[in-house]
Parts: C-alpha cells; sequence; structure tokens
C-alpha cells in the first residue's frame, strides 16, 4: 500500500484541506478505492487572501498573477509541511501529493461549435482556443515550488488535459466515484456541495457516467450571510430555518441563464457574482433577511433536482437508490433539506460519511487519487462525463529534491 496526500481550496475559498490516505494499484489497472486516514484544514493567510479574491474579480493585473502564481505554491506548501509536522508524517514516506492549486477563472466548452468542427478545423490547435471553442482555465500555485518546498513529487493543473480534449474538466469528481463504485452492479449518484455543486452519476461502465455542475452550493447563503448578518456562514442553518421560501425569489433564480448552459456545464463562483447577488438583495429587499436565506438553500435544492431530471435518462434515476453527499454544504441541514424534498424520492440524501469519505475532504481524497492514477499513467477523465474527445492523464508533475542524483547535493 501507498501513502498519498491530496489538498483542495475550491470555489467557496473557505481554506485549504489536507488529507492523508492509503491507496494501492488493483488488479484491473485502475486505483482501489482510497482509504481516508488524516485530515486537517488550513486558513489562507489573511494579506494573500485578498489578493486571491481580488483576482476572483479581474482585478490583479499579470504581474500581480505572476506574483500570485509563486506565493500560493508557498501557501499550499507550507500547508502541507504543517500537516505532516502534525502528524509525524515523513515527506519521503508520500508517494505522491495531489492538488489542482487554486481556480482563478474558468471558462466552459462550446460543446455545440466543437461537435461542428472538421478534423482540419480541430488540426488548427491554437484556433481551438483563439475561437473561444475550446474550454480554459487559470489556476495559481506552482507545481515546482510546492515540490520543492515539501520535497514531495507533486502533481497540479488537472484540468487543462482535458480541456485540450474539448472535455469540460469541471468537475472532475466522477472519476474517484468511479474508483469507489466501479464495481457495484448499479449506479450511484454522488453530490458535491461546495461553493459550486456538482452532481454525478458513477458507473461500472464509464460511457454511461454523468458528471456536471448544477449550479450554486453555498456561495449565495455564504454570501447573504456575510452581507446582511456580517457572519462566515449560516450555521447548522439556523437562520435559513427561521425563513420562508419566497416563489418569486425562487423563480427569479431558477431563470438564470446558468440553466441554458448544455451539459457537461461548469459554473463559477462569478456566476453568482457580489454584483449579481447585491442586485437580488436590492430587488427584493421587502423580504425579511431569514427568508432570502431560506430560498438560498431552496434554490439550490431546486437546481440539483432540475438538472438531475433534465439531463440524466430516466431509467438511470429510477435505478439509483442512494445519492452520497460531500462538501460543506452538508454542514447545513436546510440544504440537504431542500435536496431531499425536490428530487425524486426513490433516492435517498446520504453523507458520504457513510462510506468512509468524510464529506469535508472529499475533494482532497479526490485529488490524491488523481495524482495517484497520474504517476500510474492512468487517465483521470471521464470522457462520457467531461464530453473530451479521448482519454487523459491528467496533471503537471514536478519531482521533489531527494530524487537528486550526480553528487549535486549540497
Amino acid at each position: 500500500m501507498d501513502l498519498i496526500m491530496g489538498m483542495n481550496s475550491g470555489s467557496s475559498f473557505d481554506g485549504i484541506d489536507v488529507i492523508l490516505a492509503e491507496i494501492s494499484m488493483d488488479d484491473d489497472g485502475f486505483p482501489t478505492a482510497p482509504k481516508f486516514l488524516k485530515g486537517g484544514s488550513y486558513e489562507w493567510p489573511e494579506e494573500v487572501k485578498k489578493i486571491v479574491l481580488d483576482a476572483f474579480e479581474n482585478k490583479v493585473d499579470m504581474v500581480g498573477l505572476n506574483r500570485l502564481n509563486y506565493i500560493a505554491g508557498a501557501v499550499f506548501a507550507e500547508a502541507a509541511v504543517k500537516f505532516m509536522r502534525e502528524n509525524n508524517i515523513d515527506s519521503k514516506d508520500i508517494k505522491v501529493l495531489g492538488l489542482d492549486t487554486q481556480t482563478i477563472y474558468q471558462e466552459q466548452p462550446d460543446h455545440a461549435a466543437i461537435a461542428q468542427m472538421s478534423e482540419d478545423d480541430k488540426a488548427d490547435w491554437p484556433n481551438r482556443w483563439i475561437s473561444g471553442k475550446y474550454p480554459a482555465g487559470f489556476q495559481v500555485g506552482d507545481t515546482s515550488v510546492i515540490a520543492n518546498l515539501t520535497n514531495i513529487d507533486t502533481v497540479t493543473h488537472f484540468r487543462q488535459a482535458d480541456h485540450t480534449w474539448g472535455g469540460s474538466a469541471a468537475p472532475l469528481m466522477q472519476y474517484l466515484d468511479f474508483v469507489l463504485f466501479r464495481k457495484k452492479s448499479t449506479p450511484t449518484m454522488t453530490l458535491n456541495i461546495g461553493g459550486i455543486a456538482n452532481l454525478h452519476l458513477a458507473c461500472s461502465d464509464r460511457r454511461k457516467m454523468f458528471g456536471f455542475d448544477t449550479g450554486p452550493g453555498n456561495v449565495i447563503s455564504d454570501y447573504f450571510v456575510k452581507k446582511l448578518y456580517g457572519k462566515d456562514y449560516d450555521r447548522n442553518g439556523e437562520i435559513a430555518a427561521k425563513g420562508n421560501v419566497n416563489d418569486e425569489l425562487l423563480a427569479y433564480f431558477m431563470a438564470h441563464p446558468f440553466f441554458q448552459r448544455p451539459v457537461p456545464r461548469s459554473g463559477w463562483r462569478m456566476d453568482y457574482s457580489p454584483e449579481y447577488l447585491n442586485g437580488v438583495i436590492q430587488k427584493f429587499n421587502h423580504l425579511p433577511k431569514e427568508d432570502l436565506l431560506a430560498t438560498a438553500c431552496a434554490f439550490t435544492g431546486a437546481a440539483v433536482a432540475k438538472s438531475m431530471t433534465d439531463n440524466i435518462p430516466e431509467d438511470l434515476i429510477r435505478n439509483t437508490t442512494v445519492l452520497y453527499a460531500s462538501g460543506g454544504g452538508v454542514r447545513n441541514p436546510q440544504i440537504l433539506k431542500e435536496i431531499q424534498n425536490r428530487i425524486p424520492q426513490n433516492i435517498k440524501v446520504m453523507a458520504s460519511s457513510e462510506i468512509g469519505i468524510p464529506p469535508e475532504f472529499k475533494e482532497a481524497i479526490k485529488f490524491a487519487t488523481i495524482a495517484y492514477s497520474s504517476i500510474h499513467c492512468v487517465p483521470g477523465n471521464i470522457p462520457a462525463a467531461g464530453h473530451a474527445s479521448q482519454y487523459a492523464i491528467l496533471g503537471k508533475i514536478a519531482l521533489a529534491p531527494y530524487h537528486i542524483k550526480g553528487g549535486a547535493q549540497l
């Protein structure tokens, strides 16, 4: 068995998660289901957090982004080293560290336009992105900075390989779900509720899998709480539980253009930007504040239900009995209640902890698993889910200093 580490800082940008897991390669050529061992969470330094938040809103110039790439790498490395010290872990015992670093920007592919491209069109490689048809994304956190400071072989930036073949590469959770559930005879659904929520259907046959963003996870709830109450989040959904769902506001939310995008689709926190949400608060300022929170939770549930029934074949939904939920949104009972009440009732919502995956650490476990697959040359994308034209080995690899040979040690 090998020890692997994974890290995550997602669209909610509420901290850096670090995990240690145990894994090996199985007889079928894929990794075994990772066994979670330890996890920890760390805050971004305030001065760095401000730069990242400014970068989300396109307020950082090229000089600043260049420096931020190194700074973020150092912050990730520092969190990993602190985690190892706290848990008496030797970096040389870690087979690989996997993290996607911090996404600053992403745009999804124009799937319809790509489908219409001829082979000659696709052979014009630069024009894939000049035309805007192929997806693109930007993450900060330099791979070599992380590998050198942690002294661990490191794999980062998983999305670009899938983007090269027209895949959405967001979400990426479906690969971990395939690893976890590929030996089951019936389909399994999972839902990760971060800032943005993403839904996945895992099957033993990868050609039947789905994975796409459903809309907001807790990004709207978190923003309303900060704006209206001065709190970081609605602890246990207590404020939302005091409010009532407003049908007019819910209908307004459901008219968001996000739902016009064909799956596999990707959402981003700027779909629900401060400008958009401040406009909502102004337009519905006659509502009690707690009703805004209650309706935000209802929107998450309604978006999940609509995305599921609109895009996953009815027979697969009918044969699915469980949806394992993970991510920070699992801590909000109101969000879970709204999801359960709105999805088909043959499906029961359960926390991923029921299968040994702590909800708050599933994203980090995912990146560790993909990194482990990459160093074994196993593709970490699911073309049926992301609509890439082929399988790809994901990530950029940087080797740790302990590999140095030839008398170059100081």
